[in-house]
């Protein structure tokens, strides 16, 4: 989108600059899209039934970049509601990922050993199609209250093995600074708390969000840690490029978060230049997720192999920061598990095959009589009061354990072994 034509809006639209007017002002009904969309009656038809379940909310400035003429644009796609939101997959779930399982308090989220996710607000300042937590954002009857964010904390302070808070939503950078900088402050205050990280897709949908005061606010509790959510080289544009800026300006290390979605950016070249894109304005391309599988969001999913083709065509073909880790976020609460291309071919004691991205084959020596044991010198792991206890895989590598398999909860073999013991034993 033109600079020409945003400075066009911005002078139709008084508060157009204004963050709090786009806030005010998003289009939440499908006679408010006339002015950016062209709409046949059956669309509106569908627009009407899809956000009667999953609500609609677009930014004038996002609603802008729409190609008015282009049924498939990229923009279009990821904010206007679709009917096949509707069409319920085989595979569908309202909480794929077992957050509300892994939740011990309201709105807080403990998966992994050491760091938490903190839910503030369940409000955005765009509804995005293809929302994770569509089942939440939105709704009215799930606010996010002040009492439960006070909860999370007391939560986090209770458990010193936590050194890792990440604040999302919603999105965190719809809230007033001064409720904003309360929720840091609270967060920062806790000795443990090495690091708070932000998810926002503020800079993407409502770059005027992102003012010289919020990001000298942010600065004061360092280090925190912004991962923004840009999908298309499209949603590039002078005043998203310059809400990037002014946050790293402000020491604010930025990552991106990019889905993988069928007929948006599911092409090699698409995601190349959105990657090129990031790493110009300073931005760590950090994720590409593998679509979740979240109710209303079957149609934007695609084969994990596409991942793995895009995933070919920037490793080796593009510098090494501007590559993401492409993960698939694990039904059920299992985590994000890293998928890559096969490079490794095959191996022995004494050789490892490779592949590089080219195609060439090579051979790695391993070396010789090696002691693989951790370094004598070595206090970090000697320390007693970091040493962790060791969880999963890490118990086949510790020594200390002697274990020589995992066995998953509920095997039948386990089970038809314990009946035999429990019989021979008389119980």
């Amino acid at each position: 989108m033109s600079a020409q034509f945003l400075s066009v809006n911005a002078k139709k639209h008084e508060g157009w600059l204004d963050w709090r007017w786009q806030l005010r002002n998003r289009i939440q009904s499908v006679d408010e899209l006339y002015e950016y969309v062209n709409l046949t009656a059956d669309e509106k038809q569908n627009i009407h039934m899809a956000s009667d379940v999953f609500p609609m909310a677009i930014t004038p400035y996002y609603a802008s970049l729409i190609n008015k003429a282009d049924p498939q644009c990229p923009i279009r796609l990821q904010c206007i509601p679709d009917y096949r939101e509707l069409i319920e997959g085989q595979s569908d779930m309202d909480d794929p990922l077992n957050e509300d399982s892994d939740s011990p308090v309201p709105g807080l989220t403990h998966r992994y050993p050491d760091r938490v996710l903190l839910l503030v607000t369940n409000e955005c300042s765009m509804y995005c199609r293809h929302c994770t937590r569509k089942r939440k954002v939105g709704d009215n009857n799930t606010s996010i209250m002040d009492r439960d964010i006070n909860q999370g904390i007391d939560y986090i302070k209770k458990h010193p093995e936590i050194r890792d808070v990440l604040l999302s939503g919603g999105d965190p950078l719809i809230l007033p600074n001064a409720c904003l900088e309360r929720i840091l402050r609270k967060v920062r205050e806790i000795p443990h708390v090495q690091v708070i990280r932000i998810g926002t897709r503020v800079p993407v949908v409502m770059p005027q969000r992102i003012t010289p005061e919020l990001a000298r606010m942010i600065k004061r509790y360092h280090p925190v840690w912004i991962n923004t959510h840009f999908n298309h080289p499209r949603e590039f544009t002078p005043d998203s490029i310059r809400a990037l800026a002014r946050l790293a300006d402000a020491g604010i290390p930025l990552g991106n978060q990019t889905v993988l979605l069928r007929g948006i950016n599911d092409c090699p070249m698409i995601i190349k230049k959105l990657v090129h894109l990031l790493v110009k304005s300073r931005v760590r391309p950090y994720y590409l997720y593998q679509c979740d599988l979240s109710r209303g969001i079957e149609h934007f999913r695609t084969p994990v192999a596409k991942g793995i083709e895009i995933m070919e065509s920037l490793i080796g073909h593009t510098s090494g920061f501007c590559v993401p880790t492409y993960v698939v976020d694990a039904p059920g609460g299992g985590g994000k598990i890293p998928v890559l291309p096969n490079y490794q071919l095959s191996m022995t004691n004494t050789k490892t095959v490779l592949r590089n991205y080219e195609g060439v084959i090579c051979v790695y020596d391993e070396p010789k009589n090696a002691d693989f044991v951790c370094p004598p010198a070595c206090a970090i792991c000697k320390d007693h009061n970091i040493r962790h206890e060791s969880v999963g895989l890490e118990e086949l590598f510790d020594p200390q354990k002697q274990v020589i398999s995992l066995v998953p909860e509920g095997n039948l073999r386990k089970a038809r072994y314990t009946v035999r013991e429990s019989k021979a034993h008389g119980y």
